[in-house]
C-alpha cells in the first residue's frame, strides 16, 4: 500500500517583508529548511517568520524555531514567529521552550 510523502517545507521572502514558511516540519523534511534557513539571516533588523502555512509538525519543527531564535541572538538580531500552529504550540508548551521563543 503507498504511503503519502511528506511535504517539504518552503521557506521565501514575501512582499510585506516576512518569511513565509510552508509545508510539513517534521523530523523527515526540517533538514531541508535548515539548509536554507541561512537566507534568513542575511539582513539587518528583526526577522519575522509567519508559520501560517505549515501543514504539520512535530517537534523537530519546534527545534528548527529554536535553532532559529538562537542564531538570531547570535547575529544580535531578534526573530518573531507569527501564526503558529496549534500543534507547535502544544509540542512547545510540552517543552517548556514556549517562552524561550515568546509564543505567550
Amino acid at each position: 500500500m503507498p504511503t503519502d510523502s511528506p511535504r517539504a517545507p518552503g521557506l521565501r521572502a514575501t512582499d510585506s517583508g516576512r518569511w513565509l514558511v510552508d509545508g510539513e516540519l517534521t523530523l523527515h523534511t526540517v533538514s531541508a529548511l535548515v539548509t536554507a534557513s541561512g537566507a534568513l539571516f542575511g539582513g539587518d533588523g528583526d526577522i519575522d517568520v509567519d508559520l501560517a502555512a505549515v501543514s504539520r509538525a512535530d517537534s523537530a519543527g519546534v527545534a528548527l524555531l529554536v535553532q532559529w531564535r538562537r542564531e538570531a541572538r547570535r547575529r544580535q538580531r531578534t526573530v518573531h514567529f507569527h501564526n503558529v500552529p496549534g500543534q507547535m504550540l502544544s509540542i512547545a508548551r510540552l517543552c517548556g521552550v514556549d517562552e524561550l521563543l515568546a509564543l505567550n
